[in-house]
């Protein structure tokens, strides 16, 4: 079933992959445009993956094992590297902050970020604090996937979307972004935002990956109706990444656009 998942999903994969955005970044102000956008779904990604911790893995007391220890290892080794791995400097730290430095360094504007997590930090309901934002509609709407799918509380669909949508996506679509971003960008000191970039490609294309996808059937096994729903869930998370990459797209041309006027 994976693999026939997966060649269905071909078409939306191939355009995420080879997304016409990638060689818009030509500018530094393209690439703070990029990141400004992007970090939203570099923040939400730890939200799929403790969704899965929490109910893949025991995290409350008294403690007892449950489900699959392969699965058990996947969750609690994926948590262990993005909340705390090793940044360019040798220090510990999440992916989400390394991201947030290499926004410093590149001079990208973290203030859209930063307010929408002190609502979080607040403890308003979510789809509350999405509804509310002045964020484009596009990164909305990427929000808004993510957590209904969360809170569908069916870990099966939330590992479609964690499987499909992003460990099984990213290593080839980020090594496209960071060949395409370098490309226009030869002498720029892109070190921190490539290397957020490149522990992504080394650590889902070598293992995460593939236990992200042995994860999806063991959940399912044989049950048709599941696989249907891993499918459609697959299919939106793909075709919601596809809309934010697009409306990044478009603020970079519409910017272009207003400059040349």
């Amino acid at each position: 079933m994976i693999k026939e998942i997966n060649a269905s999903l071909e078409p939306l994969t191939s355009q995420l992959i080879h997304h016409p955005l990638y060689k818009k970044i030509s500018t530094p102000e393209d690439l703070q445009i990029f990141m400004e956008y992007h970090v939203f779904a570099v923040w939400d990604f730890m939200s799929l993956l403790t969704a899965l911790q929490e109910r893949l893995t025991k995290t409350t007391n008294p403690w007892l094992p449950v489900g699959d220890p392969e699965t058990r290892y996947l969750i609690n080794e994926i948590v262990l590297a993005e909340e705390t791995d090793i940044n360019i400097h040798g220090n510990r730290q999440s992916h989400f902050e390394m991201y947030l430095d290499a926004m410093t360094a590149a001079g990208a504007d973290k203030k859209k970020i930063e307010d929408f997590l002190l609502h979080v930090n607040h403890g308003t309901d979510i789809f509350l604090i999405i509804a509310t934002s002045r964020l484009p509609i596009s990164i909305k709407q990427f929000l808004k996937n993510t957590f209904e799918v969360i809170y569908s509380n069916q870990p099966h669909r939330i590992a479609s979307a964690f499987t499909f949508g992003r460990e099984g996506l990213i290593p080839a679509m980020f090594s496209s972004i960071i060949e395409k971003v370098q490309e226009n960008f030869p002498k720029e000191d892109l070190s921190l935002f490539k290397y957020y970039f490149n522990r992504h490609i080394e650590l889902d294309g070598d293992e995460h990956g593939p236990m992200a996808f042995k994860m999806v059937e063991d959940l399912c096994a044989n049950d048709q109706d599941k696989w249907d729903e891993v499918m459609e869930t697959a299919e939106t998370s793909l075709k919601s990444r596809l809309d934010l990459w697009n409306g990044i797209e478009a603020e970079i041309l519409a910017k272009t656009e207003f400059v040349s006027v």
